[in-house]
């Protein structure tokens, strides 16, 4: 059990550590640190800065990273199911074979993100920012994007079934190829200014 405030971790090996619930870190700040392959069961990070930081392979359930700031930070093949990210930003991190399932991640600011052929799965994406985003391939199934920001984005050929489409502007980003289910054709038809029926 860990209740850090305010802590600055810098080029430590987390490599395989695992967090549980409990372990608390407020305002901490890590620098280059390694997490590949950390087991996260339940963690709780609020307010913390991570750049530099390698999540490769890792993998966290319930946990929590709420108004976090990550900046050169790699995901490859990181796995987040049922966490919270409500608030956070990301900056020059990169995503390759980021997998999400569940959780919320409202508020949070992907602007420009690479996340070709991420998968998201029922994650509650409200007003996040996905302005310029390249989602090229990626899944974003039976996610809540109701007020999301998706000007500019790149979804061609991504997976958007089952997902809340209703703040996307079909004209002011590329979805050449994107899936969509029937009642989401309606929604887009509508926000092109057809009348159905």
């Amino acid at each position: 059990m860990v209740n850090a405030r305010d802590l600055v971790v810098r080029g430590e090996d987390w490599y395989g550590r695992e967090l549980g619930p409990g372990t608390t870190y407020t305002g901490c700040t890590f620098y280059d640190t390694d997490w590949t392959e950390v087991v996260n069961e339940g963690a709780v990070f609020d307010e913390c800065v991570f750049s530099g930081v390698r999540f490769n392979a890792s993998r966290h359930t319930g946990a929590a990273f709420t108004n976090c700031s990550f900046r050169k930070c790699g995901f490859f093949d990181a796995r987040f199911e049922q966490c919270k990210f409500l608030g956070s930003r990301f900056e020059q991190s990169t995503f390759g074979l980021l997998e999400v399932t569940g959780g919320d991640w409202s508020f949070t600011g992907l602007r420009g993100a690479d996340l070709r052929k991420a998968g998201f799965d029922g994650v509650r994406l409200r007003e996040a920012d996905l302005t310029a985003a390249r989602l090229q391939g990626a899944s974003l199934v039976r996610c809540d994007l109701s007020g999301a920001a998706l000007g500019g984005a790149v979804l061609k050929d991504a997976d958007l079934r089952g997902s809340d489409l209703s703040s996307l502007d079909p004209l002011a980003a590329e979805v050449a190829g994107a899936r969509i289910d029937l009642e989401q054709a309606v929604v887009v038809a509508t926000a092109l200014g057809f009348r159905l029926g």
